[in-house]
């Protein structure tokens, strides 16, 4: 018998395939988006799941207390020296681990210095053991003892070496040393929320800090953004057991600050290892991960649209029952049950839906090379590969999916009395009250206009940061990352190229993103410091740049290091120190807070965009500090291409074994525009047209109901001599009045919506009428070809055809 229902239900989509396809492709869409969310939810559930400790792994987390009390956003870092005092002091844990940030290149693909061919940490040995993290070669008893010494992924040790085991074997990092390989952790498809390609040993760090190449942060109580904490609670102890120990370690440690003008009281949370991907969304993490807030918001996003799909599938459903009317009858007279119409019609529906799962599986495998070049996914490290389990929840989803689009169509088909649809077919009306269906679609075009007009503005605002002046010079320059390199040395021989009119070497790249800062006073009678943004500069920076001094005079080589005691402002730090004019701040000092020292004003910079054009302009110092310098920035003449040329030339003389690091300047200011807001654009895209299609499929739907409904009143009409443009206005205008609606309700909407977010930043674009004209003509242009679809049917009616059986 469920045979017979399933060739029924293949026969009946067949026979109309019109709207068989736009039901498939309405659910095929709504259902790639859900199942997009669900790949990404369940590829971060999988995180730490492996390690059979996990129940008893808690990170310790940090949270800073302001100088009033006031609570700040909790970090993952934490203060170092907190592992030794635990273990030393108190009872009821294990083991205990620090990660150290600082070896190699971030986990995060930004800023990565091409000669450092690793991401990492410097780890305590208990890592490999806590963690569970298997050697394919090596002791992981001695493998991160020795300083030095390291374990690499596989991945990065084939990578690095030719042969199979590279024991033993030693690669060089930056300017941190050589390091000797000694552990080689084996492939595996386990997840862990720390993301590394090697992992050095921590007493590495004791040594860097006595070479001075690092800062003495391991046993520094009063830093707490150096590393990570976590600790192995012994067996049969709970968190609940170790918190104690943790508020006595605070009230030792932080009751009293001992330099409280430059250090920080910290509070200690603790935080499961199952709860940090995913997790509360906090600073400084270990590695890629997805805050709770995030899932919610796509499971909400994916369960609107699954509605409404749903709701369409209803739709047109009901709208294509009066094709069917008669089947139904006859099946009844000839003895169908109520129930076995009620499968039949629940089995098409789910049909529909197992279709549109290989669509949308299909639809999934050509979108998501485009959905992985994704700025954001690839920051993140986001994988969106499927697992059994995957694939079996899809099946599962869809046939859910199926039986609640399908339910309600196939209640009210099977509740069809013979009689009445077998005697008059022509005068049934389905649902005589179409408040709720409009009231929903309504909703469905208010929605689909927002996210039309958001994708505007979105854009609008990203052109404006791209084209935006910032007052200084970005054409023809490029930035080279120097490492360990002099700058001096290969600043001179880039001047050496006749391409290369200018270059100066600074701390980190203008207006991207990176920020450095200071506690300034004037006076130490002065109640509080002030923050001041700095770059670190050479004598050059103002030329390069083209930015005007305003007063006093710049950084001079013949200075030499009396340099590093001054100090030039811009024009907004002068109104922050209270100066009256530029002339009265040359010649007078400020006080460092760091160490107490002074630097002399000795020049004042017009004010220009150093920082994201999303805060507003703060105040700026220009310092002389050669130890900072992390890059040079090169103006040059001619094309891109012969300046790298140039740059490569020189760079092969003063650093013949590594390999060059050049960016277009341009670029790297504007990268973090196109990461965030360019993707943005990209998600609202596609969002606006998932809204919008799903939208025209429900016009679609009762578009299609009034045409089919009305048949014998508009061949009445033609036989009267109603003309065709009338016959169309006259099914249209109901609908009409459904967009004005929606236009109504959503354009305030969007307005408020958007203006929330522009206005936190401080330079925005507007919702002008220009960007509500477009977003309308979008929605009517789409809304009015689904419409005539339907009403242009009217003008092909034969009123014989209809009208021969009254």
């Amino acid at each position: 018998m469920f045979t017979n229902y399933i060739k029924t239900a293949i026969r009946s989509l067949l026979r109309h395939r019109f709207f068989s396809a736009i039901n498939v492709f309405g659910l095929a869409v709504a259902m790639a988006l859900s199942m997009v969310i669900m790949m990404l939810v369940a590829d971060q559930m999988m995180y730490d799941r492996y390690n059979t400790k996990r129940t008893r792994i808690y990170r310790i987390n940090s949270i800073p207390i302001g100088p009033q009390g006031e609570t700040r956003t909790e970090t993952a870092t934490t203060t170092l020296p907190l592992k030794q005092e635990l273990l030393e002091n108190y009872t009821g844990i294990e083991k205990a681990v620090r990660i150290v940030r600082g070896f190699g290149n971030m986990w995060i693909e930004l800023e990565q210095n091409v000669n450092v061919p690793v991401a990492g940490y410097f780890a305590d040995p208990e890592i490999l053991d806590v963690f569970e993290f298997e050697l394919e070669y090596g002791n992981p008893r001695t493998a991160l003892i020795e300083p030095y010494s390291v374990v690499l992924t596989k991945k990065v040790a084939k990578k690095l070496f030719k042969q199979e085991n590279p024991l033993g074997e030693s690669f060089k990092v930056g300017d941190q040393g050589l390091y000797k390989v000694t552990g080689i952790l084996k492939e595996t498809e386990k997840k862990t929320h720390i993301g590394f390609d090697a992992l050095a040993s921590i007493s590495t760090v004791k040594s860097l800090e006595a070479l001075g190449t690092r800062g003495k942060n391991v046993d520094n109580w009063y830093n707490y953004t150096a590393g990570w904490i976590y600790v192995l609670l012994e067996k049969g102890k709970t968190i609940a057991d170790i918190e104690p120990h943790l508020k006595k370690i605070e009230k030792k440690y932080f009751s009293v600050l001992p330099k409280p003008e430059s250090q920080q009281k910290v509070r200690y949370s603790s935080q499961p290892l199952m709860n940090i991907t995913p997790g509360a969304f906090i600073n400084n993490p270990i590695g890629p991960f997805l805050p709770w807030i995030f899932i919610y918001f796509f499971i909400g996003l994916a369960s609107i649209v699954m509605l409404t799909s749903c709701f369409n599938f209803t739709n047109l459903s009901i709208a294509r029952s009066l094709t069917r009317a008669r089947e139904i009858g006859v099946r009844k007279v000839t003895g169908a049950m109520r129930w076995q119409i009620f499968t039949q019609f629940l089995s098409e529906s789910v049909i529909v839906a197992l279709v549109a799962l290989v669509t949308a599986m299909l639809l999934l495998i050509a979108l998501k090379p485009l959905m992985m070049q994704l700025n954001f996914v690839r920051l993140m490290k986001w994988d969106l590969e499927a697992n059994y389990f995957v694939y079996a929840l899809f099946l599962v989803f869809a046939i859910v999916v199926g039986i609640l689009a399908g339910i309600f169509p196939a209640v009210v088909l099977s509740g069809f009395q013979p009689v009445k649809v077998l005697k008059s077919l022509n005068t049934m009306k389905l649902f005589s009250s179409l408040r709720l269906r409009k009231t929903l679609l309504v909703s469905q075009f208010t929605f689909s206009l927002i996210f039309i007009l958001s994708v505007i503005v979105v854009f609008n605002q990203l052109q404006l940061f791209l084209r935006a002046d910032h007052g200084f010079n970005m054409d023809k320059k490029l930035v080279v990352n120097i490492g360990s390199t002099s700058a001096q040395e290969l600043k001179t021989e880039l001047l050496k190229q006749n391409n290369i009119e200018s270059v100066t070497a600074v701390s980190h790249v203008l207006a991207a993103g990176s920020s450095y800062g200071e506690d300034y006073k004037r006076s130490l009678d002065d109640k509080d410091w002030t923050d001041l943004y700095y770059y670190s500069t050479d004598e050059d920076y103002l030329k390069n740049l083209e930015i005007p001094l305003v007063a006093g005079k710049f950084f001079s080589p013949d200075n030499g290091e009396s340099n590093k005691n001054l100090i030039v402002l811009n024009e907004r730090a002068l109104q922050t120190f209270h100066f009256k004019s530029p002339a009265d701040a040359i010649g007078q000092e400020l006080i460092l807070q760091k160490d107490s020292s002074r630097k002399q004003i000795i020049g004042v910079v017009k004010n220009y965009n150093h920082q994201l054009l999303m805060e507003k302009m703060e105040p700026l110092g220009l310092i002389y500090n050669p130890k900072e310098y992390r890059i040079l920035q090169v103006k040059y003449s001619g094309t891109y291409e012969e300046a790298g040329k140039s740059v490569a030339a020189a760079w092969a003389k003063v650093n013949p074994s590594l390999q060059v690091d050049y960016k277009d300047f341009y670029e790297e200011v504007h990268k973090i525009y196109d990461i965030f807001f360019g993707d943005l654009v990209s998600i609202l895209s596609m969002i606006a047209f998932l809204a919008i299609t799903i939208s025209c499929l429900g016009l679609l739907g009762m578009a299609t109901y009034a045409t089919e409904t009305r048949i014998k009143e508009i061949s009445i009409r033609k036989v009267l001599g109603s003309s065709d443009g009338a016959l169309v206005y006259l099914l249209s205008k109901g609908f009409v009045g459904i967009l004005l609606i929606a236009i109504v309700i959503a354009v305030p909407a969007a307005y408020f919506i958007n203006n929330l977010w522009l206005e936190k930043l401080a330079y925005h674009v507007s919702v002008d009428g220009i960007t509500i004209a477009l977003g309308i003509i979008s929605l009517l242009i789409f809304s009015g070809l689904t419409i005539g679809s339907q009403t242009w049917r009217a003008i092909f009616i034969s009123p014989a055809e209809n009208l021969k059986g009254e």
